[in-house]
């Protein structure tokens, strides 16, 4: 079901009392699965309203809301030192489930090409992932979030590579190198950590030039901390890794994980398998066409640094 930002501000009417909405309008990134509307209340503050458009989706915001739940005494004593969203009401669906309404955590989008090298806002992003990584991994058992060891997350993504090779769209080269990889046991002997499992440019938020808020917490799950430093090894300035890698190592404790920034970096190229796999399943061919443009892009590139001796 689609629901106009009207419709989604009379939920937030329901869900909150006394929320006496003046505006309404689309967020900048709306995602997917989910109706989202930002309601402008008579008093200029900003709420966020949710409405799952299916019932696995459904699921998935109970779920997020179970874990931002236990999160909140975590953000109030620091350990988490940035904003969540803040459950704030709900209000029933006429097809069963519910929408959740909450205050915008403010903040713009991380831009990852301004990072820099040094103790500002490259540190700070790698201390907000360290932080996440260092929550008891009860918070998301708890919440019902799957939970993987070592050995169970390596086979998840072994799993993934052979679904890929199926399609015959993945290039020999890439598969090759990617079934070396998952065949190093020593590479895949991690000590599992909470993992946000869907970091983004548009989910990390900055404000002050600090990390100032982290959104879509639906993706959550124990897992390899790995997951979450791929993009950001993948895509922020190269100078600015270092200051990343140096300030999260320094917040984690007990972290004796010398494989860390090569699963990082696989976890970026199984990316584009993953989504090569989203366009076959969802009968997608735009998607299709995007996963293997960059699939070729990639095996370009690796051919290059194996060339080059980067890789052994």
């Amino acid at each position: 079901m689609n629901r106009s930002p009207l419709a989604l501000a009379a939920l937030a009417t329901v869900a909150v009392p006394g929320l006496d909405a003046y505006d309404v309008r689309r967020p900048v990134h709306p995602g997917s699965d989910f109706d989202v509307a930002v309601v402008v209340d008579s008093v200029r503050q900003r709420w966020v309203v949710r409405a799952p458009q299916h019932p696995a989706a459904g699921a998935v915001l109970e779920a997020e809301v179970a874990l931002l739940e236990a999160l909140g005494p975590f953000v109030d004593d620091g350990r988490l030192p940035f904003s969540i969203p803040r459950p704030a009401g709900f209000a029933h669906l006429p097809e069963g489930g519910r929408a959740s309404v909450h205050r915008e955590v403010p903040g713009r989008p991380l831009q990852l090409e301004t990072l820099r090298p040094g103790p500002g806002l490259a540190a700070a992003v790698g201390r907000a992932v360290a932080a996440i990584h260092e929550l008891p991994t009860s918070v998301v058992e708890n919440a019902g979030l799957p939970a993987y060891d070592a050995a169970g997350y390596r086979e998840r993504r072994q799993a993934e590579v052979d679904e890929a090779a199926r399609t015959g769209l993945v290039p020999p080269s890439l598969l090759r190198r990617w079934e070396e990889l998952l065949e190093d046991v020593a590479m895949w002997r991690f000590r599992p950590t909470v993992v946000h499992g869907d970091l983004s440019s548009n989910h990390v938020l900055v404000a002050d030039g600090a990390v100032g808020g982290v959104l879509e917490w639906g993706s959550t799950m124990v897992a390899d901390p790995a997951d979450d430093l791929s993009w950001l090894l993948v895509a922020a300035p190269q100078d600015a890794v270092d200051a990343i890698l140096e300030a999260y190592l320094l917040r984690r404790t007990e972290l004796t994980d010398p494989h860390l920034a090569d699963r990082a970096l696989l976890a970026g190229e199984l990316a584009l398998a993953r989504w090569l796999l989203h366009g076959v399943r969802a009968q997608r061919q735009d998607v299709v066409d995007d996963a293997v443009q960059m699939l070729r892009d990639l095996e370009e590139h690796t051919l290059v640094d194996e060339a080059a001796g980067q890789y052994s």
